[in-house]
């Protein structure tokens, strides 16, 4: 996904849920604060994201811009509307989010994750791909494992444990 695609999906979730804020979680939110990141940090054709303030809208988002819908069908990304307890970030994290908010977004505010954050959140799924994102972003030296670390106090022990883990291994 690039940045003007993020961008048009921000403009149409907002017209969709009536609402000016959307919280965005997904890997795709490393656009607000690297708006040309490495290739491989901008394979996903779909950014996750909800309404700050109405999250249960988000079905809404899914239905009319969710995987198959005509959206989707259109343009070659979709949104998936999500949760905001979908991704296992720290207690902080509402305060590293980086505002994307511009004459292409119309009037309609993303917040987006951090990278450590989203570093956080997919270690903590341990998917293949979450794995592959955070080596790249690592390699990229868009975060480092220290970074991590940092914030992993704020985790609940399992959760914390479980990232520990994988941190671990991706790192020497």
């Amino acid at each position: 996904m690039r940045l003007d695609q993020l961008e048009h999906i921000l403009r149409a979730a907002g017209t969709v849920a009536d609402e000016d804020v959307m919280i965005v979680i997904g890997s795709q939110a490393i656009l607000a604060s690297h708006p040309t990141p490495p290739e491989e940090l901008a394979v996903s054709a779909e950014a996750d994201l909800y309404p700050r303030d109405a999250p249960e809208k988000a079905d809404l988002i899914t239905g009319c811009l969710g995987e198959f819908s005509m959206f989707h069908e259109t343009f070659g990304y979709h949104a998936d509307g999500v949760s905001p307890t979908t991704a296992v970030l720290p207690h902080s994290w509402r305060e590293r989010l980086v505002r994307l908010s511009n004459e292409n977004t119309r009037g309609v505010t993303g917040l987006c994750l951090s990278a450590v954050d989203i570093a956080i959140s997919k270690l903590a799924a341990g998917r293949d791909k979450d794995i592959r994102y955070v080596t790249a972003l690592f390699h990229h030296g868009m975060v480092s494992s220290e970074d991590v670390s940092r914030f992993l106090e704020e985790l609940r022990p399992q959760e914390r444990e479980l990232i520990e883990t994988r941190l671990a291994r991706l790192t020497p």
